[in-house]
């Protein structure tokens, strides 16, 4: 088979697709033939070194596919199944051998790659607004990189739930995706300052919680934007990590500072599929997921370069 493999922490340059040895299924694994692999931020964290892991690596940890094979001692999972996953590594190649409990089952009425868009974004979007900060009636959200594959998907899971949604995207363009997700207030942030611009329409201190998934060059400024006890849900990184907060800045208005992360959320196989239950319900009922571009696996690079640019809209996909 083909495989994507990074050999050396480095640029996009370092993606290297090649051919690779047929994946067996050990015990508690499936082989899955793969549809689509998800393109995320964190595969240019593994990439770049930020989060480190052991040389050489086939990267991605998000895909959907058809199970071929499993192991020896699996019985919950069979040859046929229709799965997804988004925390298990491998995802740019053909087929991987994935672990079963990281398993999600692809309901009919979903295409593999509407699952392998919505995975790990879509249970990010549902992770953060049902337990990171519960949003409801009257709440009001910033939403950061909002015509994103997280952020349009973010965006519609607060209005399901009541919010006042406020984001921040770098292009008319991509306002307008912004607007059709049901965003409120879009603030082109290449043309005025999105915190002067959140205080112009809601007053000082007006929300009750910003979801920043840019870190460095939005975190602190969205900062004083929140209300006493608000929550600044700092879930990503990309245009770099954000500068150390000062203790006594959440002191200001007793704020909370939390940097969630998936697999803190899905814990348990229970707890991840009740959540891939209620986000392919969300699917079902109209959420849309949006399909920004699809890069074939040889041009895998093209593709990292394409979503750190910010030259994307929606989820980036991976085709093998």
């Amino acid at each position: 088979m083909r495989a994507t493999v990074i050999r050396n922490h480095g640029g996009p340059e370092v993606l290297q697709t090649e051919p690779a040895e047929e994946p067996t299924a050990g015990p508690g694994q499936a082989v899955v033939r793969i549809a689509a692999a998800g393109l995320n931020f964190i595969d240019t964290y593994h990439r770049t070194g930020l989060y480190p892991r052991d040389l050489p690596f086939i990267p991605g940890m998000e895909a959907a596919g058809v199970v071929e094979s499993v192991g020896p001692d699996v019985s919950n999972t069979a040859a046929g199944d229709r799965v997804a996953w988004c925390t298990a590594p491998g995802a740019y190649a053909e087929a991987a051998a994935a672990p079963v409990e990281s398993l999600i089952p692809v309901p009919a009425e979903v295409s593999l790659e509407t699952a392998a868009a919505a995975a790990l974004q879509g249970l990010t979007a549902q992770y953060l607004v049902r337990d990171t900060f519960p949003l409801g009636d009257g709440d009001s959200c910033l939403i950061h990189a909002g015509a994103g594959g997280v952020g349009l998907l973010l965006t519609q899971a607060a209005k399901r739930l009541g919010a006042t949604v406020y984001a921040t995207v770098g292009s008319e363009e991509k306002a307008e995706l912004s607007r059709a997700a049901g965003a409120d207030h879009v603030i082109v942030y290449t043309r005025e300052d999105f915190a002067e611009r959140v205080r112009e329409i809601g007053g000082e201190r007006c929300l009750d919680v910003v979801y920043d998934g840019v870190g460095r060059t939005t975190l602190a400024a969205g900062l004083d934007l929140l209300r006493p006890r608000g929550v600044m849900a700092a879930f990503g990184n990309a245009s770099g990590p954000p500068d150390q907060v000062d203790p006594l800045t959440l002191g200001k208005a007793s704020l909370f500072l939390t940097r969630p992360s998936l697999f803190h959320y899905a814990r348990t196989r229970e707890e991840l599929l009740s959540r891939a239950e209620e986000l392919f319900e969300w699917i079902a009922e109209g959420l849309q997921v949006r399909i920004g571009a699809r890069f074939p696996l040889e041009q895998a690079a093209d593709a990292h370069r394409a979503l750190e640019g910010r030259s994307t809209t929606g989820k980036v996909l991976i085709i093998p």
